[in-house]
């Protein structure tokens, strides 16, 4: 469950720019997230944080799957020795984050078990494809049980952290997307495309995704062609298997649920042509839209 208390994140712009090096770090704790893109990458290399025992994540557009990301998580005595090399080899990579600490408080023992850590939660959150060779295990990994709880707790603020920078690795796909069209799904509330040809989409939204679920159904040339941005985005979902061909050929049916990143993407991939989502999408069995849910949503907040 998310924590019930808020949290302070300051993040630090070196060069004062938004595009510059990035310093992330949560008031109250020694942890800190350096973070560069390619253009930065020797100002990163630079700072005497990353000379120190840390981890480092290399994170980008997976040049095989134009749907996901990829990243490599690694560590070392000396951050600055090793992500080098890492990162000459590797050419996917448009940002690298270095995690360490203020105090030096990190040993090999702690960044051997984080690294191992963070990539069984990136394996099992299942967003992004990962590059790393080895897979080693955090349970032979061993550390006292004082300094597991320490790197436990130094984890529970990477997960905050890491996807303020942008990197949404860490974070479990919503549970509702094992949901299909069809079932039921206890009190959450569901969105509707029903379209004049019959074809029909249900979604649902969580954790800031909108998701379509497993049965629903997409438009087949619908005559369109050049007016759909998400035109590429659909095709790759066909290519994935996300989307296939129903029975007679006259529309596509998602095989599994799928996360879009707004309504609007969504209802394009669903109505083959660029349309508004938030006013496409209805709550099922009613006319009220998606933006309007939301407006009355926000008034109930304020009441």
């Amino acid at each position: 469950m998310p924590d019930a208390f808020g949290r302070t994140i300051q993040l630090f712009l070196v060069d004062g720019t938004p595009n510059g090096l990035i310093i992330a770090s949560i008031h109250g704790w020694t942890g800190s997230v350096l973070v560069a893109t390619q253009s930065t990458f020797a100002q990163l290399l630079a700072r005497p944080e990353v000379d120190r025992t840390g981890i480092y994540i290399l994170f980008g557009p997976d040049p095989s799957d134009a749907l996901s990301m990829r990243a490599y998580i690694g560590e070392a005595d000396s951050v600055r020795e090793r992500i080098g090399q890492s990162a000459g080899d590797r050419g996917f990579w448009e940002a690298a984050v270095v995690v360490t600490t203020s105090d030096e408080a990190l040993t090999k023992g702690h960044v051997r078990y984080l690294e191992a850590r963070l990539i069984e939660l990136t394996t099992s959150a299942a967003r992004v494809t990962l590059d790393n060779g080895q897979m080693p295990s955090p349970d032979k990994r061993r550390l006292p049980e004082a300094d597991k709880a320490n790197m436990e707790a130094f984890l529970a603020n990477l997960k905050v952290v890491l996807p303020v920078v942008g990197l949404d690795l860490l974070k479990p796909r919503a549970i509702v997307a094992k949901a299909s069209a069809s079932a039921p799904l206890g009190t959450e509330v569901r969105f509707e495309i029903r379209h004049k040809s019959g074809v029909k989409a249900t979604a649902v939204e969580e954790e800031g995704e909108f998701i379509i679920l497993e049965g629903s159904e997409a438009l087949k040339e619908a005559g369109y062609s050049g007016m759909n941005s998400y035109g590429e985005l659909k095709q790759e979902l066909i290519a994935k298997g996300i989307l296939a061909a129903s029975d007679d050929g006259s529309r596509y049916l998602f095989n599994r649920a799928h996360a879009f990143k707004s309504p609007s993407a969504a209802s394009a991939v669903v109505l083959d042509r660029n349309s508004n989502g938030r006013l496409e999408w209805k709550v099922v069995g009613s006319k009220q839209t998606y933006h309007q849910w939301q407006q009355d949503k926000a008034q109930l907040a304020l009441a």
